[in-house]
């Protein structure tokens, strides 16, 4: 009764016109935002944030989660119509919604995403509005081993099943960890494979490996195989341009797998919309009836990631809101910007601020309708990108890359990193090397060096912490069975082949 009454008190806020205006920009700027590969939510609440301190915090604060869980919404788009993640989030997104699309279902596929992003966002705020306490204690009780264990379990699925070879989706993880460890050592201060380049002392942005690694690999492989050079079909008519009741159907699990896994992975801090995708994804295909489809424009293989990813935003407001602790670099920029406005995130917020708090949680509701109302229409428009001729798509392509880099680095340094990096997507591509398990590696690599590091220091460098803690332990050994499962299948065809000689 006790949350009800909180909902109510916090649509009679949202439902204010002001509030009702500043929660439709926030949708639309994120929509953009998620759109324009190089461009985050976290850069563009950071350059918004001086321009709230004269709002109400209410509307100062709807205004920026609308721009947070919309760019979820718009990252879908370059994903599926042009293989350009604009976030860690929307690697998993590339794999079936771009095939999708090359199939002529372009429209189809941003209506499941849309769809998807709708359910799992109204799963998320149900979520957060009723069980956010007991989940925000559960997940305080995560140490350092726990992150480290977490993110080897992500790192595990993504090699089992990113490819058909989990050899060399192995080696491809592992390079994306090499990656990540370039840049100046946070614990001894000491430069690490910089070469000499002082341009790689902060380390190399993930926007360059990852649209290196998708898109520039994408048009320098369309290039040398001569395909895609006609332009793609795209269907007329609305009615063609959204998903079929079969594919919905299709998709059905695929929504719930999606939005729980994404809430509770999101409820972690330091886990990150990346590592929930992915293990939606992971256990979509682990128990579909046609796991052979996945990467080949399975609908429920774009569903599964896309709710994962939207939901997560829920999750992770879920530990900043009732505990102060951010998940996340934008919702350490939203937490920032509650201190600033001179409120205190923590336990007290609901008693304190309610007209903050469950403002936001009703606001999510409404955004979350604003959102589909008006990704489903664009539909169509999004679509018609296909008709665009490769002679016109392809420089396009590359322009947006470059300008995206240049913009988050300010180098020409790097955009010579970008070529490189799709010079090294295309190689991988032609050798049956998959790109995810780097881009995953390479996302996750950072913050588990730092999780194990901290564990050995937390123990005297005792490696023994790691599995002498019951929730660490438990999810390594669910990595190692992960790990483990291609042996096993392995030893079973072997031993039916065996059994049928002998027979």
């Amino acid at each position: 009764m006790e949350t009800l009454a909180g909902l109510g008190y916090g649509f009679g806020i949202a439902l204010q016109p002001m509030n009702l205006l500043w929660c439709f920009t926030g949708c639309v700027l994120g929509t953009l935002v998620g759109i324009m590969p190089g461009l985050g939510p976290a850069a563009t609440i950071a350059m918004l944030m001086p321009v709230t301190f004269s709002m109400d915090p209410t509307g100062g604060i709807i205004m920026l989660a609308g721009i947070y869980y919309g760019a979820k919404y718009g990252g879908s788009t370059t994903s599926i119509l042009l293989n350009i993640p604009g976030e860690a989030s929307s690697v998993v997104s590339c794999l079936d919604g771009y095939q999708m699309a090359r199939q002529g279902r372009a429209g189809a596929a941003l209506g499941i995403a849309a769809i998807a992003s709708f359910v799992a966002g109204t799963v998320g705020v149900v979520l957060l509005s009723l069980v956010a306490p007991p989940i925000a204690r559960f997940a305080l009780s995560f140490s350092s081993p726990e992150y480290f264990a977490l993110m080897a379990l992500g790192l595990a699925l993504v090699v089992l099943f990113a490819g058909q070879s989990p050899l060399k989706a192995g080696l491809a993880m592992l390079v994306g960890l090499w990656f990540t460890s370039i840049g100046i050592d946070l614990f001894s201060a000491q430069e690490r494979f910089t070469f000499g380049q002082t341009s790689l002392l902060n380390g190399i942005d993930f926007m360059i490996v990852a649209i290196g690694v998708f898109a520039v690999a994408e048009v320098l492989g369309s290039l040398q195989s001569r395909q895609h050079t006609q332009m793609l079909a795209v269907p007329r008519g609305l009615r063609n341009l959204l998903p079929s009741w079969a594919e919905l159907k299709a998709c059905r699990f695929a929504f719930v797998n999606g939005s729980i896994t994404g809430f509770l992975i999101g409820v972690l801090p330091g886990a990150g919309a990346s590592i929930s995708s992915f293990i939606a994804y992971a256990f979509e295909k682990l128990f579909s009836r046609h796991p052979e489809r996945f990467g080949h424009g399975a609908p429920e293989g774009l569903a599964a990631p896309e709710a994962a990813n939207n939901a997560d935003t829920s999750g992770a407001l879920v530990p900043m809101l009732t505990l102060g602790l951010p998940g996340g670099g934008t919702t350490a920029i939203l937490l920032s910007a509650l201190v600033l406005w001179g409120l205190k995130p923590g336990p007290m917020l609901m008693q304190d601020s309610p007209n903050v708090f469950w403002g936001l949680v009703a606001s999510m509701y409404i955004g979350n309708v604003m959102l589909l109302l008006l990704n489903l229409p664009l539909v169509p428009l999004f679509a018609q990108a296909l008709r665009v001729p490769s002679y016109i798509l392809f420089p396009a392509i590359l322009g947006i890359s470059v300008v995206g880099v240049f913009g988050v680095a300010q180098s020409l340094f790097h955009v010579g990193l970008l070529a490189g990096f799709g010079l090294l997507g295309y190689v991988m591509a032609r050798l049956g090397f998959p790109g995810a398990p780097l881009i995953l590696g390479f996302v996750l690599g950072d913050g588990m060096e730092r999780a194990l590091r901290q564990s050995l220091q937390m123990s005297g460098g005792e490696l023994g912490i790691l599995v002498s803690r019951p929730i660490a332990a438990g999810l390594l050994a669910c990595a190692m069975l992960v790990l483990m499962m291609p042996l096993i299948g392995r030893f079973n065809r072997w031993r039916i082949k065996g059994i049928a000689e002998n027979g």
